[in-house]
């Protein structure tokens, strides 16, 4: 034991010695400080790499999984979709509403052509039955021969067809002796004053007036009782 206690003395002894040397004590120093160097360089290279699965974890719970994100896809779809049912839905109830607009609109005009799609013919007929009127009245306060009195019948036979016929198709005579004046279905030609009757009433009339289904295709021209100032 002795001689392995003396054996490790000189081994100390021997290291103490050679690191007292300038040579080795300066490579001692310089070992000393690169490790110190390598060592905080490690340290800052283990802190990089403790903070960058930080990192990583951080952005990786922004990250979703193919089926969140096919989820998020199809709920756009169907807002897509949703939003061009509204857009074609309110377009199809627009177009109902114009298309019944246009039913009433035609079923107005359809019925407006049968009550008078024959004004024209129908003045024109009145302006015979004028005619007739006229003839007749040649006929009146005069002796007639046996001929005279069979033309007379004729042409009042024949007046009267015209006015059946135009009474079919809604045509109406207007007469307003003694009626109460109106300007929309009568034309003043003149005024009297007459005190045995009441102030604008109708006492003559010039010419015969006409109404088609309710709408008046020619004014009566009449005389009115003059009213009173």
């Amino acid at each position: 034991m002795s001689l392995f206690n003396s054996s490790v003395r000189r081994a100390v002894l021997s290291s103490k010695n050679l690191i007292q040397k300038p040579s080795l004590q300066n490579n001692v120093r310089y070992f000393s400080a690169n490790r110190v160097f390598l060592q905080a360089e490690d340290s800052k290279k283990n802190g990089e790499t403790k903070e960058t699965p930080k990192e990583e974890s951080n952005d990786s719970s922004k990250d979703k999984t193919p089926e969140q994100l096919e989820l998020e896809e199809s709920q756009k779809k169907i807002e897509k979709l949703n939003n061009e049912v509204k857009k074609f839905k309110d377009l199809y109830i627009r177009s109902v509403a114009d298309f019944r607009n246009l039913q009433e609109t035609t079923k107005k005009d359809v019925t407006k052509a049968k009550l008078f799609g024959a004004q024209k013919l129908s003045k024109d007929l009145i302006e015979t039955i004028d005619n007739f009127g006229h003839c007749m009245k040649s006929f009146e306060n005069k002796e007639l021969s046996e001929e005279l009195k069979t033309l007379k019948e004729g042409v009042e036979m024949t007046s009267n067809v015209f006015k059946k016929t135009l009474n079919k198709h809604g045509v109406e005579e207007l007469n307003p002796v003694g009626e109460k004046f109106d300007p929309n279905v009568h034309e003043a030609l003149f005024e009297i004053p007459d005190p045995s009757k009441e102030p604008g009433t109708v006492f003559h009339v010039e010419q015969l007036g006409y109404i088609l289904n309710g709408r008046v295709i020619r004014p009566a021209k009449v005389g009115v009782v003059k009213m009173d100032q």
